[in-house]
């Protein structure tokens, strides 16, 4: 379940223009058979993938419609290995969390995501709601007034045998990595799928 994240360490250089800005020419996402420019990309999604803030809140916003977040899977689990990206060492146990961002009214599915959190460097009562899995993270954070910092470490077209693969296989999807920090320290790791179909399908 962690092993996508064993053997990364470090944030490419490529992604840090994405600290400060929101467009780098000639940016692409590399792919098996060559690679699709971030220009071609649908552009609300291109948004999301670059963005610092809520993507649920972003979703309600844009969709104009209530973004529930559906539990599929969440368990404590013991890394096997160091995850760099988390400053999770071997023998720690963390949280593995799997949900989907679904419309309230439309059903559609906008993102399937798989967060992996360090509980014991969380505050206590964000930590039991986190548990209780009723909201998404961003929520969970900005209702609790946390001071938080996120860093983009990855964006990638989603491979069938990705260890983090959402699990339909028919469908296209763009995913992007990254971290949340609190009070300096690295505690919760995102990685969100986005379906490209649905996104192509947006409305204006």
């Amino acid at each position: 379940m962690l092993n996508a994240y064993y053997e990364k360490q470090g944030i490419e250089r490529d992604y840090e223009v994405f600290r400060s800005k929101g467009f780098s020419p000639n940016w692409g996402i590399t792919l098996a058979q060559g690679s699709i420019a971030m220009d071609r990309l649908p552009p609300f999604l291109r948004t999301l993938l670059v963005t610092d803030g809520t993507v649920t809140k972003a979703l309600e916003a844009y969709y104009w419609e209530p973004v529930l977040v559906d539990a599929v899977s969440q368990k404590l689990v013991i890394a096997q290995a160091a995850i760099d990206w988390l400053n999770v060492r071997v023998g720690d146990e963390v949280l593995a969390r799997r949900v989907n961002l679904r419309g309230g009214t439309g059903q559609a599915i906008y993102a399937k995501a798989f967060s992996v959190i360090r509980c014991a460097a969380l505050p206590a009562h964000l930590r039991s709601q986190l548990l209780d899995g009723a909201l998404g993270i961003g929520e969970l954070i900005r209702d609790c007034g946390l001071e938080t910092y996120r860093e983009l470490l990855e964006i990638g077209w989603t491979s069938p045998r990705d260890e983090l693969d959402p699990g339909d296989t028919q469908r296209g999807f763009i995913h992007r990595s990254y971290r949340i920090a609190l009070g300096g320290q690295p505690v919760i790791l995102v990685t969100e799928h986005f379906p490209l179909d649905t996104f192509h399908g947006s409305r204006a």
